[in-house]
């Protein structure tokens, strides 16, 4: 998926609408005033933010559910739909207190048995959530608003792992759904946010449709961020699946949608000549882009040849192929901690940006022409041409590459698979993911090295392990940054995850909507028309 490919005909949108366009039955029937049409950065082909790390279903996941605590716009955590906690035992035994009156869509109260049962699903899927149940003695209903958790450790980041602001989401769902094998995703849509999921209009690839649910209850704090208040200001929110760039921009500048979330970085400078249109980057910390390789299988199964590959990222290619040449925009970052995160430190002998080193080191380690399947999206534009340049850069180092591209529905499907490629498998795939979410050993799954139990690619590394636990559990911050930086080393040396740049993105939209709220996620909670 190129980008210039992508361009076609971007020259003669000036301003047109679409012929047949998003406006139908549906808009007909809602007034402008009330509805929200929103693109988002892809399509929602998957629902359940448990099952899957897909950053457009968690986004989704925030329209519907609601979270024990949050994360506020200064990274502290706040209580969400808890009312409060208290700590005895000396860090051992955590009581928690539900807000009074809270209920799901389909009218059930929000009991503690289901918070702990959504709990125990989330923790059976995220890394940070593991280390939990690794301690965990007991939970226990109380009451219908109290329960408490037993550890037989201390657990400092327990709060913190709670209100984990980017996927896996630790969302709150009905006990009934919240008993499903994290392994098998869910499809019934109910929780306790400000917004319903209308199962009978989504339309995978089409459409997806949320109202205004009128039985939620906000807190009495400001938004900020994933925490406060979420009030919905729209009775209805449609989200179109516009994988088209030139399609889009069309449509917002026609006044057809109002949102698009992350439009093509070379569609930027037309939108900004639109009187009608106003660009922000919510966002501030911005996203890393990276490549995961499967160390499960040949030929990824030997670190010698992850570490050939890694010598052969030129962050600056691909930053410049996803996000276009606004520097501005993209910083390089050799690290698996992204630019702007307490432990960032360029590695830069680990990575050399050379194709004739690469080259080198895949004849060091024997390589003997194995081949290599990267999955790749073709209706992605932040994630499709990375993929695209790593073929190139590995088949001029002299490997075997096939670009396997596919919508990214069909990868991340596909990247469940464990078998070999001559089975369906796969080598590599592209993705992105918040740049906060990687600067931390708590909440980073590409520096925990828990082998099949863990993220897309399986890298299994006991050292790993061993310095994640003594990061948690250091005695201090000097402490923490030591054991940080050797296991952030570490994580790369090893080249399980190939980090290829970091970039924001500004968000577009059309300039009568107000009240936008920062923040990791496209949150619907205090937009509205003015």
């Amino acid at each position: 998926m190129n980008r210039r490919n992508l361009l076609k005909g971007a020259a003669g949108l000036g301003g047109a609408a679409l012929a047949g366009g998003v406006a139908g039955p549906a808009l007909a029937q809602n007034s402008r005033a009330s509805t929200l049409r929103f693109v988002p950065q892809a399509n929602l082909s998957a629902l359940d933010p448990i099952w899957t790390t897909a950053t457009v279903t968690s986004n989704h996941g925030y329209y519907i559910f609601d979270t024990l605590f949050a994360v506020d716009a200064n990274n502290r955590v706040q209580p969400q739909m808890a009312e409060g906690h208290e700590v005895a035992d000396g860090g051992r035994l955590w009581r928690f207190r539900l807000r009074e009156g809270l209920k799901f869509h389909d009218g059930t109260p929000v009991r503690s048995a289901d918070c702990i049962a959504s709990v125990k699903r989330w923790a059976s899927r995220d890394p940070f959530g593991q280390l939990i149940t690794g301690i965990t003695e007991e939970w226990k209903v109380v009451d219908d608003r109290n329960f408490e958790l037993r550890l037989n450790r201390p657990f400092p980041a327990l709060l913190e792992a709670l209100g984990k602001a980017e996927a896996n989401v630790p969302f709150i769902m009905p006990e009934r759904l919240a008993k499903t094998d994290g392994a098998t995703a869910i499809t019934e849509m109910v929780g306790s946010g400000p917004y319903r999921f209308v199962a009978s209009e989504f339309n995978s690839g089409s459409r997806a449709v949320y109202t205004k649910f009128d039985g939620y209850v906000p807190r009495h704090e400001a938004p900020s961020a994933a925490a406060g208040a979420k009030i919905a200001h729209f009775q209805r929110i449609e989200w179109h699946i516009i994988t088209d760039p030139s399609t889009a921009a069309a449509a917002l500048l026609a006044g057809e949608i109002d949102w698009w979330e992350r439009p093509l970085a070379d569609l930027q400078p037309m939108l900004a000549q639109s009187r009608d249109v106003r660009r922000e980057i919510l966002d501030k910390a911005g996203r890393m882009a990276l490549a995961r390789l499967n160390c499960l299988q040949p030929p990824f199964d030997n670190v010698k040849l992850r570490q050939a590959v890694l010598k052969s990222v030129v962050q600056e290619d691909y930053m410049r192929a996803a996000q276009g040449d606004d520097q501005s925009t993209w910083n390089t970052m050799r690290s698996l901690y992204p630019q702007r995160t307490p432990y960032y430190v360029d590695q830069a002998d680990l990575m050399p940006g050379s194709v004739d080193a690469c080259k080198a080191a895949l004849k060091e380690a024997g390589y003997a022409g194995q081949k290599l399947v990267i999955i790749n999206p073709t209706d992605f534009p932040d994630i499709g041409p990375l993929g695209q340049v790593t073929a190139d850069a590995l088949r001029r180092a002299g490997m075997n590459v096939e670009l396997a591209e596919s919508d990214w529905g069909t990868v991340i499907q596909r990247r469940n698979s464990r078998e070999p490629v001559e089975k369906g498998g796969w080598s590599m795939f592209h993705t992105t993911g918040g740049s906060n979410l990687y600067g931390s050993p708590a909440t980073s799954p590409l520096l925990r090295g828990q082998g099949e139990k863990g993220w897309f690619g399986w890298w299994k590394s006991d050292r790993a392990e061993a310095l994640t636990q003594e990061w948690l559990y250091a005695s201090d911050a000097d402490a923490q940054r030591r054991v940080a930086l050797e296991l952030g080393r570490h994580a790369l040396e090893e080249a399980g995850t190939l980090p290829l740049g970091q970039f924001t993105v500004r968000t577009a939209f059309r300039k009568d909507l107000t009240g936008f709220v920062e923040g990791s996620s496209p949150f619907p909670w205090g937009v509205q028309r003015s």
